[in-house]
């Protein structure tokens, strides 16, 4: 018999990497994902910049499961950035993004400030949702 178990996992900006907070859901719904993410807040008050659903399965011969499954990242809002609008917008603290873009071949990048200030690239499967941050 294989059990299948829904996860959504939510990501908030941490020192190195991001914190991640993995909660059960009944299915991968978004609107239950977003009424879900006032609650979530990490370490030096970070809170969530995005979320991403996963599916675990496992048959009675494992002992663990296995992620069978996953989204792609639900920005909660944010600024989708090309090298060119980076360069364009002239900050010299934008320099090693812009290299970074460039050499990894990212076209886009995500930039949010839900609680910390978070850069990440915008893959396929991705989506940017219309989101504003609770106020602190």
């Amino acid at each position: 018999m294989k059990m299948k178990k829904h996860f959504v996992v939510f990501f908030s900006p941490g020192t190195f990497l991001a914190e991640q907070s993995e909660k059960p859901i009944d299915a991968w719904d978004v609107k239950t994902a977003l009424a879900m993410v006032l609650s979530i807040k990490e370490r030096h008050g970070a809170t969530p910049y995005a979320f991403q659903f996963i599916t675990r399965e496992r048959t009675e011969a494992e002992l663990d499961s296995r992620t069978t499954k996953h989204s792609g990242f639900y920005f909660l809002g944010g600024k989708i950035l090309t090298v060119k609008d980076l360069e364009k917008r002239a900050d010299p603290k934008d320099s090693i993004l812009i290299s970074n873009m460039k050499f990894n071949r990212w076209k886009r990048v995500v930039e949010n400030r839900n609680s910390w200030k978070w850069v990440q690239p915008l893959e396929k499967g991705d989506k940017v949702l219309d989101f504003t941050p609770q106020a602190k």
